[in-house]
């Protein structure tokens, strides 16, 4: 989302001030989010972008009416100061374990008696919490709503009406009304008359329904008020067939208007008492409750049930892994062929042939985000994307990064690869092998059932740590079936809070992707999905290991043997072995070839 050249930021900036002092507002507070507490956002919600030009994932925007400021963590700083240039808006650094820095910059900024706005469908309750808690003691008021970003946002996007499908019984583990169940559940444990779901991903899984309302990520719009015996899904109207509706309805769940969500909520009985979660509903759900409605707030119970696979859907993911792992034998055959002769090519032509060879497997239905692929110094930009206005020409000597993914059908696939492009100097290839230590050294962990996830993460920061290495974004996330490639509960992060939801569970699928970047020089990042195992029994409890899902050999070429252990040799030749097995029956000619010279023995 560049600045146009009708209507740069900077005027959209001047704008908002205008529409800020017409209503009596000293600053704005702009997250990057929607009604469903999103990370990928529909168009029509991403004010953030569109207003200041930075079109990374994640960030706050406070526009005060002097000054204004974008806060965004490490992983965005190169990005964001190239793309707020000219903006009149600052780069914020964001640094670990300060999330709430612009809550305190602003009630800095401001005065007593001054105001601060922002748009109450786009700001978690927990998050309006948070604000008050820093507005509050210096006397600064707020005002929830109205969206200014309609007064000055010209041929605003609207809503998308992509249609909603069925995701197959044929790839389920359990039926719809099973799942509802399992919810209605954890509500009688709260004595909870209704529960109010707004997050994409969990009303996905629980009706069983797929779309594509947010690229990349098979969802779509909609809210979701279960009851002990029914529940209405808030769907925009003509998204759903009418065998679908039927379907439904013959699992209790009626649909409705997705415009008419809060009107619907003020009908409750003012003596509902209503589950939900504060940091997945917004201000504006909640304050279109009854007023004597009782709350019961407690973690999202569908969060956690998606979270941990059932060995149905882990057979699924298993398959779509082999799947996916012929797709990038094939790509990555091409593309060393094509370097080898001397092709001309560009960081876009690998997001190009990756996507098409990804395809022309079974069950694809479209890549699970935007493919990074970038070639030295754009390398260790961690969320770079080539565009046809600024990419790279993949020539001479360096490293490529390329972290791609792929929504199948049978599971949602998170790899990153680096390989070699002419020759590498002995500091590209010994934080290449640091890298890959990390990577194996997480990977072959055995934890306690019930582990924070932030508490693995010094495990694969250890070899990297051990020579004044470091990376600034986190070692995993959790990954989705056929659902967001980011999901939670759980996280491998330091920077994370520890929480009871985020203890490690079986089932859970994670990545393991510890990185290095040297800005302006080279980034490497090595990823495989794994999942949380159950180990053998011990006398100390219960405990888990992870079992790597994803399939695809590690390049040995930029390695210094020398720094690898024996245990770690024999598990980057064991894991290879299995790539080979697996993938072999499933590839032919030059596909084939390139896998078993890439598997070869490490040392042998």
């Amino acid at each position: 989302m560049s600045n146009d050249a009708t209507f740069p930021a900077a005027q959209r900036l001047a704008g908002l001030r205008k529409a800020m002092q017409k209503h009596d507002m000293d600053a704005w507070w702009l997250p990057s989010s929607d009604p469903h507490s999103s990370e990928y956002l529909p168009e029509h919600w991403a004010g953030r972008a569109w207003l200041s030009g930075f079109d990374g994932s994640v960030g706050t925007l406070v526009i005060t009416r002097q000054e204004a400021g974008l806060w965004v963590d490490s992983r965005y700083w190169e990005q964001a100061e190239a793309q707020l240039a000219g903006s009149g808006i600052a780069l914020m650094k964001l640094q670990p374990g300060q999330p709430d820095a612009p809550m305190r910059w602003l009630a800095e900024s401001l005065e007593e008696g001054q105001c601060v706005g922002f748009d109450p469908a786009v700001v978690s309750l927990a998050t309006a919490r948070k604000l008050a808690d820093h507005l509050a003691p210096a006397g600064i008021r707020r005002r929830h709503g109205p969206d200014l970003l309609n007064t000055i946002w010209p041929q605003r996007p609207a809503l998308p009406e992509a249609p909603v499908y069925v995701h197959a019984q044929d790839w389920l583990d359990e039926t719809r009304s099973a799942r509802l169940a399992r919810i209605r559940d954890a509500m009688a444990e709260k004595n909870a008359d209704c529960h109010l779901v707004s997050t994409l991903d969990d009303i996905a899984w629980l009706t069983q329904l797929r779309g594509s309302d947010v690229q990349f990520n098979p969802v779509f719009l909609s809210h979701l008020l279960i009851g002990q015996h029914s529940a209405t899904l808030f769907v925009t109207p003509g998204k759903l067939d009418a065998s679908t509706i039927s379907a439904l309805g013959a699992d209790g769940i009626d649909v409705a208007d997705y415009a008419d969500w809060a009107a619907r909520l003020g009908e409750l009985a003012s003596t509902s008492r209503i589950l939900l979660d504060p940091a997945r509903i917004s201000l504006a759900t909640r304050q279109a409750l009854p007023e004597g409605a009782a709350l019961c707030e407690a973690f999202q119970p569908s969060t956690l049930a998606k979270g941990c696979k059932s060995d149905i859907e882990l057979a699924h993911v298993r398959r779509t892994m082999e799947e996916d792992g012929a797709a990038l034998c094939e790509f990555f055959a091409w593309l060393e062929a094509a370097l080898e002769r001397g092709d001309t090519l560009t960081e876009l032509d690998v997001d190009e042939h990756l996507t098409a060879a990804r395809a022309r497997r079974p069950h694809f239905v479209s890549r699970s985000f935007a493919t990074i692929a970038g070639f030295n110094a754009n390398g260790a930009l961690p969320h770079y994307r080539a565009t046809e206005e600024a990419h790279s020409r993949i020539h001479g000597n360096g490293l490529l990064l390329i972290d791609s993914g792929g929504q199948y059908l049978g599971g949602t696939t998170d790899i990153t690869r680096v390989i070699p492009v002419g020759e590498l100097s002995d500091l590209q290839r010994e934080d290449y092998t640091l890298v890959l230590k990390g990577t194996i050294s997480l990977s072959q962990a055995h934890f306690p059932r019930g582990i924070p996830g932030p508490q693995l993460d010094a495990i694969a920061r250890a070899p990297l740590w051990a020579t004044g290495r470091d990376y600034g974004h986190g070692t995993g996330h959790g990954v989705g079936y056929f659902l967001n490639v980011h999901e939670g509960p759980q996280v491998i992060s330091w920077h994370a809070p520890v929480t009871p939801q985020g203890a490690m569970q079986s089932g859970m699928i994670t990545s393991i992707e510890p990185g290095l970047y040297r800005p302006g020089g080279w980034g490497i990042r090595i990823e495989n999905l794994a999942v949380n195992r159950p180990s053998d029994d011990s006398p100390f409890g219960d405990f888990l290991h992870f079992e790597t899902l994803t399939l695809c050999p590690i390049d040995t070429r930029p390695i210094k043997a020398e720094l690898l252990s024996d245990a770690e040799i024999v598990w980057l030749n064991a894991y290879h072995a299995e790539v080979r097995e697996r993938l072999a029956p499933k590839l032919e000619g030059d596909a084939l070839a390139w896998l078993e010279k890439r598997t070869q023995l490490l040392g042998g």
